[in-house]
Parts: structure tokens; sequence; C-alpha cells
């Protein structure tokens, strides 16, 4: 398995603790009969630290592109599907697919299309939960902006939650990038929002699993000459 590099240092101080308090509990009960007990204690925390481990697991994926097709950033399942008013940078009706992640998803972060970064900007902000209709514009969070070869527009946007403390993202202002390329990783748990233009067509629905750089969530329509 391999494993993402974002968590290299948390899986690295997590161990070390673990260590740490599995030797000191050795110690403090090992001498008191309680043999059982340590060993309870010392495999709970061995599970922990895999979950940890499991957590920032990088999954192979096939890389497909499709320049008609919008795939899901993420691992997790549909919350929202509807229409919208962007007013961060497009200021446009658009529509919004937000997709929620549980802290058992893999939490990669995969680009939706390909094209051109026109916009990027980080926003400090709360953490309500994930999947609360504010989180969109009230919590930490990041926004991209896509241009597309054919100059539209997909905005998307990576949203920390409750749990979620930590947003990574890989993105330049001017760089060309490639549909279901890595593009960043959210910690434990959240959310991310894709802004597609109206007239797309949506091929999802509240509460369908998706899998990130792989389920086609959208098909955009065809631009008229």
């Amino acid at each position: 398995m391999k494993i993402n590099k974002e968590g290299y240092k948390i899986i690295g101080i997590t161990g070390l603790i673990c260590l740490l308090l599995g030797t000191g509990i050795y110690r403090l009960l090992s001498s008191h009969d309680n043999g059982t007990l340590v060993w309870v204690l010392v495999v709970l925390m061995l599970l922990f630290w895999f979950f940890i481990v499991a957590f920032f697991r990088e999954p192979r994926r096939v890389k497909i592109h499709d320049a008609d097709l919008v795939f899901s950033p993420c691992d997790g399942r549909v919350v929202v599907t509807e229409p919208v008013h962007e007013s961060e940078y497009l200021d446009r009706e658009m529509m919004q697919i937000s997709i929620f992640m549980s802290i058992t998803n893999v939490h990669m972060n995969w680009l939706p299309v390909g094209g051109v970064v026109e916009y990027f900007k980080y926003h400090p902000g709360r953490f309500l939960v994930a999947w609360h209709p504010k989180s969109s514009t009230e919590n930490e969070r990041t926004t991209t902006v896509v241009r597309l070869g054919d100059g539209r527009h997909v905005l998307f946007r990576q949203i920390a939650g409750l749990i979620a403390r930590r947003i990574v993202s890989y993105m330049k202002v001017g760089e060309r990038v490639k549909q279901n390329d890595v593009c960043g990783f959210i910690k434990f748990g959240s959310r991310i929002d894709v802004l597609l233009p109206k007239d797309s067509e949506v091929l999802v629905e509240i509460g369908d699993p998706v899998v990130g750089s792989q389920t086609p969530i959208a098909r955009l329509k065809p631009q008229t000459k």
C-alpha cells in the first residue's frame, strides 16, 4: 500500500506516541498481574495507528481523459445537486454538485477537468459539519477555477469539516493541468463542491457513491457556434 506524502509526519508522530504509551502501560501494569489488560490496550493502540496509516493510503487509479465529462474529484457520496449563484469569482448561475467524504474514505483529491488554473484562493473560516449548507461559504476552504480549452469554467472548492482541519492544494494560477491528476488532499473528513456551467447534464443523484477520478458526475453540453 502506497502512502501519500501528506501523511508521513502525522504517521511518524502518531507511531512514536503509541510506542511511548505502550511502553509506559507495559511497565505500569505488567508488574500488577494485568497481562491481559496490557495486551488489550497495546492491540487497541496498534489498531489506531494502522487506521491512521490507512487514512493516508494512495490508491492506484486509471487516468481517464474525456473533455466532455466532469469526474468526481474525490471518493465519497453525493449530498447536493442544485443550481446556485456563484459570487466569489465568476458571478453567474451554475450547477453545483457536492460530495461528502467520510473519515473512512480515501482523502486524495483529483482534478475534475483539465485546462488552465485561472483563479485560486485560500479562505480561513469556521469548521461546521461538512454537510451543513453554510459550510460552502463559511468554513475554511480553497477555491480553484479551471478554464477549459473552449473558454468555459469549472470551479471547485475543498472544504474543511468538523474534524478536518488541514487542506492541502497543489494548484497554482497559470498552471496547465490535466484531468484526473492529483490536485490536493484533505485530512480527516470533509467535502468538495464542484460548480459547472448551468446547462451541464448531471449524471449522479443525491446519495450516490462516487470514486475519485473514476466516476463521471456530469457531462458538459457541446458549445454552439
